[in-house]
Parts: structure tokens; sequence; C-alpha cells
């Protein structure tokens, strides 16, 4: 269960100090960074949006498609993305898969079908299956909503190769895990699951020699 007295967006110490305790990788992350970057978004369409435009593709390219749909997406709103249609969305660079991802969203947040502003009152479990409802939205694009848009700490993005590749390096002994293994094992971190996301995506850009985004 998540701690609902933490403020994910403000004072986490003693949520890293408790992480530290549970797993020597992430003391070790979090001796190298100090204290973890956290990602910040406003909620809403916009939000979820963006996320779908970063599924499984670099940073660097992401950051591009994303500029342009904010170019022709104007105001950014369900109703712009609407009148663009799937051919106008795949004009701003998304693949034809994301193209329609975005168009069905737009539409059911139109429709009153989802309700992203009634998300903060369902517990973790009902707000990620609302969002996973909309086809292109799978566990880890909900998962990122929750933690960038709504701060939720006990949240984990499964899949996520940057974690995988932060905890491997920060891991000095024993077996290097699987992303499978990885998933499954954050168990242990609960109820601070998303801050050991956080940790590990501060101390991944940290290996690579870049500024948390």
């Amino acid at each position: 269960m998540s701690d609902p007295q933490l403020d994910v967006f403000g004072d986490i110490s003693a949520a890293c100090d408790a992480l530290a305790n549970k797993d020597k990788a992430l003391a070790r992350a979090l001796e190298a960074i100090e204290r973890p970057h956290i990602r910040r978004r406003r909620s809403g369409f916009e939000a979820l949006f963006r996320i779908i435009v970063e599924q499984q593709v670099s940073v660097a390219s992401a950051q591009a498609i994303w500029a342009r749909c904010r170019e022709n997406v104007k105001p950014m709103r369900p109703h712009s993305a609407i009148a663009l249609g799937t051919d106008g969305l795949r004009g701003c660079g998304l693949t034809g898969a994301k193209a329609g991802y975005v168009f069905g969203l737009a539409e059911m947040i139109d429709e009153g079908a989802l309700d992203l502003k009634r998300l903060p009152a369902l517990d973790d479990v009902a707000a990620a299956d609302a969002l996973r409802s909309v086809k292109g939205i799978g566990p880890w694009t909900a998962a990122i909503y929750l933690l960038f848009c709504e701060g939720r700490v006990d949240i984990w993005p499964p899949g996520d190769v940057a974690l995988l590749g932060a905890y491997k390096t920060a891991r000095l002994r024993g077996p290097k895990p699987t992303m499978a293994m990885l998933d499954k094992n954050t168990k242990k971190w609960a109820p601070y699951r998303g801050v050991a996301a956080h940790i590990l995506w501060t101390y991944y850009a940290h290996i690579r020699g870049r500024t948390p985004i």
C-alpha cells in the first residue's frame, strides 16, 4: 500500500533512507546522486499524449516529435487532435499506431469515457486500470502518468530499460538481473517503488553524463 503521507514533490529523505537500507544498489545510487530528480508534469490530455509519443523511442527522437506535435495540435486539447485526424497526427511524426492511440485517447476524453480529473480519487490499481482502458496505454504508460503527473509513490513502470541499466550498474555483487527479475523483485521496495524509480532514473542520467530531465 502506498504511503498517503508522503509528498514525492516535497521532502522524500525518509523514503530514500528506507530504500537505501533495503537495497545496497539503491544506497550506492543515492550516494552518487545525493537526491533523486523528481520528474513533474501537469496532469491531463497533453501529458498523456506526450507519454505516448515517448513510448519506445530515444529521448532525442521523442523531443523532436513532441515539438512538432505542439506546433500542430493547437490548442493542445482533445478536440484539436480529433480535428487533425490520424493522418494529421502522422504528419507530426507519429507512427500510424501512435496516431491511432492519440486519436482514440482524444475521443475517449472528449466523449467522457475517460475522466482524468477523477484519477486522484482512485487507488493505484483502479487508476492504472482506468488508463489502460485506452488502446495503446499499457502498464508502462499508465505508470509513467501516475508517477510524473500525480506524484504517486508506490508505482513501478515495468519494462523500463533505463531503470534496468541503472540497477545493473549499481549492483556490484550477485547475478545481473533481467528485466523480468527486476520488475518482480521491486516488491521489496514497497511502499516506495516510485521513489526507487526516480532514484534509478537520476542515477542513469548520472552514469551517462547527462542532466536529468
